[in-house]
């Protein structure tokens, strides 16, 4: 390791030392206080965005609704996602940057799965809330149709780069397809791409996908979606739900319960059908 990055460290772990975060909340001192503080992701469309310098999106609504449900006030903060999720736990939930800001009383959008909270004895996840696919999306006057991998044949893919429709693809069929792989720096870029007529398939999470063509008005009849199983290590379905701080199991609890009573009355449907996004309800309900 160089002296300059032994340097660095040190002066990171000093800064750390010094800095004194406001702990993320148990229920009662969140309820004491009247606040809710919730990080979400930004640039994470249709889940949550910035639009003209609003939050908009499918969580940032969860978490209005999920502060009215605990008859708190909102504090909100969409926040950068880092390289993984367990670093994004250590930032927004337990430990907190240098500069000693506010720690999140709660995370959405975070993957629900066991592994992930076994290695973050820090964290208690919370009940999912949602069950994200990926998906493609295929133009009717490129192609005849669509329905498994070999029907790609010399279409081209638009796809963010490095995501895990990209991954999926690239691995497919030992790699048969990763010459017709398009990459592009965001989901939106490949969307525009595609619904400009530069490619004939574009892929990603159905959600985005969804999204993106209710926001173009179009619909099926032009652009079918197909979602396609594939074997291997890249998953192509995952339930997403929410992550609080493991002293803080009442606030975890409390926040399961009320996304159950939305997925059940239908309030988290009816949120995603804003977007244009058809509500995926994760299993068990």
């Amino acid at each position: 390791m160089s002296r300059s990055l032994t340097r660095r460290g040190a002066l990171a772990g000093l800064a750390a030392l010094a800095a004194s975060p406001a702990f993320a909340r148990p229920l009662d001192e969140a309820t004491a206080d009247g606040t809710l503080r919730v990080a979400l992701y930004a640039e994470n469309a249709p889940f949550s965005e910035m639009r003209d310098r609003q939050p908009v999106g499918i969580d940032v609504d969860v978490a209005r609704a999920l502060a009215e449900a605990l008859k708190l006030k909102l504090d909100l903060r969409l926040v950068d996602a880092g390289e993984n999720v367990d670093g994004d736990f250590r930032l927004n939930l337990w430990k907190g940057d240098l500069a000693g800001s506010k720690l999140a009383d709660l995370m959405l959008h975070v993957p629900n799965d066991k592994l992930l909270g076994i290695r973050n004895e820090q964290v208690f996840l919370v009940r999912p809330y949602f069950e994200q696919r990926l998906a493609f999306a295929w133009a009717r006057d490129k192609m005849e149709g669509f329905s498994s991998f070999p029907d790609i044949e010399e279409n081209q893919i638009a796809v963010e780069g490095a995501s895990a429709s990209d991954l999926q693809i690239l691995m497919a069929e030992n790699g048969r397809y990763r010459n017709n792989l398009k990459h592009f720096r965001n989901f939106d870029e490949a969307a525009k791409a595609f619904l400009s007529g530069e490619t004939a398939i574009l892929a990603g999470t159905r959600p985005a996908i969804e999204a993106a063509l209710f926001a173009a008005h179009v619909g099926p009849d032009r652009f079918p979606m197909v979602e396609i199983a594939l074997g291997g290590i890249v998953k192509t379905n995952w339930e997403l739900g929410g992550a609080v701080r493991s002293d803080s199991r009442d606030l975890g609890y409390a926040v399961g319960e009320a996304l159950g009573a939305m997925t059940e009355d239908g309030r988290l449907k009816a949120i995603c059908e804003r977007y244009g996004v058809t509500y995926a309800a994760p299993k068990g309900f």
